[in-house]
């Protein structure tokens, strides 16, 4: 059933603290460039060309930065989803991407 939101059930946008560098063909850098630290971070990446594969980071830090290695993949059919938690919050987010 539909029923109207109250915008103060909600927490306010935040934004997403990830910065993708492309450092050189198929590796990219993925830093936690929030102010705070991200818990239980995992890594989807999907293509056509093989089964979905998944990567634990665990917990970043701020400034943490983690190689994405790429290799084998065709960059024009991967995408690839940060899934994390806020430690202050305990709310799942999630972000996709595209290479």
């Amino acid at each position: 059933m539909l029923r109207v939101v109250d915008p103060e059930e909600f927490p306010s946008a935040y934004r997403v603290p990830w910065r993708v560098d492309h450092v050189y063909g198929t590796h990219s850098l993925v830093t936690n460039a929030g102010d705070t630290a991200l818990d239980f971070v995992r890594v989807f990446v999907d293509s056509s060309s093989f089964a979905p594969q998944t990567e634990l980071w665990g917990q970043m830090l701020p400034g943490e930065t983690v190689e994405l290695c790429l290799c084998d993949h065709d960059l024009e059919d991967v995408v690839v989803t940060l899934c994390w938690f806020r430690p202050e919050t305990g709310i799942e987010y999630v972000w996709r991407f595209l290479v």
